[in-house]
């Protein structure tokens, strides 16, 4: 991690923070005095096996799973209510599990509907859409083609620039390779890896594919069964052997 990054995480609060957080569905806990935290300008890669509750932690972050349970502070202070529209205004973005794009709408219509959504004011929109086109230039190619006839990659392109419509300082991408190649991940990546390193947005990526996330991360909590097990830098997850230990 860059001095600069560094710098900012010893001035600066824990950008999302939970203290004895309880999460469940019908009477079920998934997490329990679930304890975790997201530092200013790094991207945190959150990795485990499947049901360990990597995507209700994200959704329960963002608003759209309620707690029973324990405190989520944001930028030191303690949330009351949780819910989406605030957390986006507060800088706060979710890039969800499966694109959430609507396929019959084109790519103008969904950045027309994400930039309402989003409230950006009017007379800012052009500039925003600008914005979010230099940095994800290829969303030109395919602008006025409708979402359902696209490719897995420009969905994912399509959800991630929505995404960067309020200019957030803090990303949460919940499982943003499924279905996608190697290498095409990387290439979605590479341009929200720089964003992060120029602006210093902090990321909270939700992976399976962790060779591919381990790659643009600055640290990494391994989960299992609704609890962290392990946290840990990814150089010292850099082999199969290593992460068969934590599934």
């Amino acid at each position: 991690m860059s001095a600069q990054a560094n710098l900012q995480q010893t001035n600066q609060p824990l950008v999302l923070e939970t203290r004895g957080l309880v999460v469940g569905y019908g009477g079920r806990p998934v997490l329990r005095d679930f304890n975790f935290n997201l530092r200013p300008a790094e991207v945190l890669c959150l990795i485990g096996h499947n049901g360990a509750g990597k995507s209700t932690l994200l959704k329960t972050l963002f608003g759209l799973v309620p707690r029973q349970g324990g405190e989520i502070l944001l930028d030191g202070s303690q949330l009351g209510t949780v819910e989406p529209r605030g957390l986006t205004a507060a800088g706060v973005s979710l890039v969800p599990e499966g694109r959430g794009i609507f396929p019959g709408l084109t790519v103008a219509e969904t950045m027309k509907m994400g930039l309402w959504s989003a409230g950006v004011p009017v007379q800012e929109r052009s500039a925003r859409l600008d914005w979010v086109m230099s940095v994800l230039p290829a969303l030109k190619q395919f602008y006025e083609r409708r979402a359902g006839n696209l490719s897995g990659g420009q969905q994912q392109m399509v959800s991630i620039g929505r995404a960067l419509l309020s200019q957030p300082r803090c990303l949460l991408m919940d499982e943003p390779s499924i279905g996608l190649a190697p290498k095409l991940f990387q290439d979605l990546l590479q341009p929200i890896r720089q964003l992060q390193r120029d602006t210093g947005m902090s990321i909270l990526l939700v992976e399976q594919n962790v060779k591919e996330a381990l790659k643009i991360s600055d640290r990494v909590v391994v989960m299992k069964s609704g609890a962290i097990i392990r946290e840990a830098l990814p150089e010292e997850l850099n082999d199969n052997a290593k992460l068969m230990e934590l599934y």
